[in-house]
Parts: structure tokens; C-alpha cells; sequence
């Protein structure tokens, strides 16, 4: 059974919601939020990264910062840029992307159900970014960023999610990166409380932290004397039927190839798996992994370790096969020789890469698929980092979660 609850949103207005929409926390540095909130002091990077608002250099996990982004989002509802709702409600929340469309379920879902994992997690958490996330929701009192989850498709809360979106929307706003985002408050919560119901799981797809945090948060106020009513019991997500979320690949570069070249590479290459030089950049199956290495494209097929979920990942295969055993890279999280570019920018930026220098070897990856990530979960393991890169990104500001 999975709990879905109303809330009562702090959101922007349809005048202002295209101002104040920004790309989430973590997928841009200090300068480049700074870049695109710009002379915008609508925008909601204020909150979530109000570092911009301080001199160049300044600590972004300073308390001074985390109280600036407080002082932010009360300035925006004080200024009348974002409104609270006057009732509890459930919303629909649909993006577009080249083509690509996806409505998911907003709400607030129950911090019990992530403590017991019945809200599946597939990833490890940072303890330095887990902690970022919770000093920035206590400071605030709010949740800024939702939770990205998925679940086995229901025929059922499809059609009522379509049913719903003949109605006019709240907003429906163009992101700069051109992707469409529109906003429908759902006219009755109670068929999508019971369609959820009947769900035995939702799975994290994205926002392992924001979860933690949430769970870090509500600990803290049950230990300070909050009631059963507090709303910290339950954190913002947004929850997309399986067949309609979209992983792109996560794909790798390899500063520092140690005693080898990128030539030898290749040969040790042909020795742990199957490689057919002067290929193409995209892989072709999932055990399969392109590389680009002294000019050229080449493919690497490799044969997992171990017959289970992970193992069977390319990025398992490649950590298992060649970073471990051939580049010595045996905790890609830490080793600055390796980095990670998300499968949006495309291949063309791990070849411009390495030719232009910054890197020896590219390595573009398969797309895990959202059924090869489920079974993960299910397996109560966990995926290799940076393995999965969800695309289009939610915005936030869209839906403010306030707890206080």
C-alpha cells in the first residue's frame, strides 16, 4: 500500500511561474546558477542556491547562506511571486521534451514507507550532501525540490490522469532549455489516493538525498516533540508511471590512464572483452560499451562477473572489467581520474573532449532501462554511481512543500 496526501502548495502564479522556475540545486555549479538567475530576482535559484546572492568565493554551506535562502521564499510569497493554496490539493505535473512526454502525481508521500523501504532505494547516499539537504529544509521549514519516483504503470491512473488534463491548467511555461512544463490541480484527490492504494511500491528515481533528508528532518522533530500531525511525516514527490520515464545514458571519461596509453588501452581491452575497432560512438545492446580512444570510435562487449540485477549493468561490467582491474580506479565516487558527463550533452562532447585534451578515453554507455533499475530495487541492492541520468530534469519552485 502507498500513501499519497494532499497538500497545501506554495506555488507561483500563472503571471509569474515562468520567472520563477529554475532548473534544480544540483545540476549546475555556483556560476552557472548565478549565470542563469541573472537579473531575475524572481528566480528560485535564490532559494536553493542563495549562494549566488553573496560575493564570488563565498561558502555555500555557510549558515548565513542556508538563512538567505530562508529569507528568499518568504520574500517571494511576501512580494505576492508565489501564493499558498487556500485547501489541500493533488496535482498533475507533465513535461515535454523533444517529443518525449511525461505526467506524473504531486503530492506528499509518507516518510514511514521510505524508512521502511517500501519506498525502494537504489543508490547510496553522500553524508556531506545528505547533510546539505537537511540543514537547507530545516532552515527553510520547506521542501524546495521533489522527489522524482516511479511505479509499475496502472491502467487505471492513467486514464484518470488524462481525464483530468482536459481541464485548464494552473500554468504552463516554456524552460529556457525548451522544455514544456504545465501544472493541473487534480478537481478530486480521493481516486488517485485510492488508485495509490493499491501500489505495494514506489521507487526513487531520482532525489536519494532529498529523501534522506526528509527522513533526517522528521527524526529530528519527533525528537523535539512533534505530534503524529506534524507534516514532516511526509515529503514532496512527483510519482511517473514506469513506461513513461526516460534515463538517459551516464557515460564516462578517464583523465589519467596511469602506465598505459590510450593505444595499449585498447590492447587490454581486447583481452577482457570482445572489441571491434573503428565502430560508432552509440553502444549497441546493453552489454556493450563504445569507446573512444586514439581517434576513433571502437566497441567493447563485456560479460558480467556475477548473474544478478547489478552485475549485469554496463556500468558494473566496465567497473569490473576495466576502471577496477586495468586503471586501478577502485572508487570512481572519490577518484578524480575519472568523471561523469550526463547522456543530455550527447557524444559529440566525450569525443570534443579527448580531442581538444581534457580527457585520454571516453566511454558512452547504454541507457539502463527503468525495468533493469526496478529490479535493483527490488533485489535490495544498489545501482554503481552515476548510473542513470533522468532527463527532462523537474523544476523547482513549480511546488513548494512548507512544513512550518
Amino acid at each position: 500500500m502507498s500513501v499519497v496526501r494532499p497538500f497545501r502548495a506554495l506555488r507561483p502564479t500563472p503571471e509569474t511561474a515562468v520567472r520563477v522556475a529554475s532548473v534544480p540545486y544540483d545540476v549546475c555549479s555556483t556560476e552557472e546558477a548565478r549565470a542563469l538567475a541573472g537579473d531575475n530576482a524572481d528566480s528560485f535559484l535564490h532559494v536553493i542556491r542563495a549562494e549566488i546572492d553573496f560575493p564570488p568565493g563565498a561558502d555555500s554551506h555557510s549558515p548565513e547562506v542556508y538563512a538567505k535562502g530562508r529569507d528568499n521564499l518568504k520574500a517571494l510569497e511576501a512580494r505576492g511571486v508565489l501564493t499558498r493554496e487556500a485547501d489541500p490539493s493533488l496535482y498533475l505535473y507533465r513535461q515535454i521534451m523533444n517529443g518525449h512526454s511525461q505526467t506524473g502525481l504531486v503530492g506528499t508521500f509518507s516518510v514511514d514507507e521510505y524508512d521502511a523501504n517500501t519506498i525502494v532505494k537504489h543508490e547510496f547516499t553522500r553524508p556531506g550532501k545528505e547533510a546539505d539537504r537537511t540543514t537547507h529544509v530545516e532552515t527553510l521549514g520547506a521542501q524546495t525540490g521533489p522527489v522524482f519516483l516511479t511505479y509499475h504503470a496502472s491502467a487505471e491512473l492513467k486514464e484518470r490522469v488524462a481525464s483530468d488534463q482536459v481541464a485548464a491548467p494552473l500554468f504552463d511555461l516554456t524552460s529556457q532549455d525548451g522544455v514544456q512544463h504545465t501544472l493541473w490541480r487534480v478537481p478530486d484527490p480521493a481516486p488517485y489516493v485510492d488508485a495509490l492504494a493499491q501500489l505495494e511500491r514506489l521507487y526513487i528515481a531520482d532525489g536519494h538525498h532529498r529523501s534522506a533528508a526528509a527522513s533526517n528532518v522528521r527524526k529530528r522533530r519527533v525528537e523535539a516533540g512533534a505530534g503524529t500531525d506534524d507534516a514532516s511525516h511526509h515529503f514532496l514527490a512527483v510519482a511517473f508511471p514506469s513506461d513513461e520515464v526516460q534515463i538517459l545514458p551516464y557515460n564516462r571519461l578517464v583523465h589519467d590512464l596511469g602506465q598505459r596509453t590510450p593505444e595499449t588501452l585498447l590492447d587490454a581491452l581486447g583481452e577482457v572483452g570482445e572489441l571491434t575497432r573503428d565502430t560508432g560512438p552509440v553502444p549497441g545492446s546493453d552489454d556493450c560499451v563504445s569507446v573512444f580512444a586514439a581517434g576513433a570510435w571502437h566497441t567493447l562487449r563485456l560479460t558480467p562477473t556475477a548473474d544478478d540485477p547489478v552485475s549485469r549493468l554496463a556500468p558494473s561490467m566496465l567497473q569490473d572489467k576495466v576502471l577496477g582491474p586495468l586503471l586501478g580506479i577502485t572508487d570512481p565516487r572519490k577518484d578524480e581520474r575519472i568523471s561523469f558527463v550526463g547522456g543530455i550533452r550527447g557524444t559529440d562532447e566525450l569525443q570534443s573532449r579527448v580531442s581538444e585534451g581534457q580527457a585520454l578515453v571516453a566511454f558512452s554507455m547504454p541507457a539502463v532501462t527503468v525495468a533493469q533499475l526496478i529490479a535493483v530495487a527490488d533485489a535490495g541492492q544498489v545501482m554503481p554511481p552515476k548510473s542513470t541520468w533522468f532527463e527532462p530534469k523537474l523544476r523547482s519552485g513549480v511546488l513548494t512543500y512548507v512544513l512550518d
